[in-house]
């Protein structure tokens, strides 16, 4: 099997194809790179422009249908409005919608 890299955060996501955190439960939602420093590249990108991100180039294989084989994350991801309220240091009640 082909090894292929992909990158992981500190909560065991995947940075996706649609340039976005997804949990690894749809394997082909994964992006993969080839090449390492294609990888490393991306990374450094990544943690560019959010410095509390703990990133790592993990090599994986592929499998027979050509996607990344990934261990999902147990850590939910972070909807839109939690990650807001979370970078900026509130929490939100359930259902509460933030202020412009």
């Amino acid at each position: 099997m082909t090894d292929v890299f992909v990158i992981r955060n500190q909560h065991g996501h995947y940075w996706g194809k649609g340039k976005a955190w997804v949990d690894g439960s749809q394997a082909r939602a994964v992006m993969r790179s080839k090449h390492q420093d294609e990888a490393v590249n991306t990374l450094f990108e990544l943690s560019s422009k959010d410095f509390e991100l703990r990133g790592s180039v993990v090599a994986t294989r592929l499998n027979e249908r050509g996607e990344p084989v990934v261990e999902p994350s147990q850590i939910p991801l972070l909807t839109g409005a939690e990650s807001d309220a979370d970078s900026a240091g509130t929490d939100l009640p359930t259902g509460a919608q933030s202020s412009p």
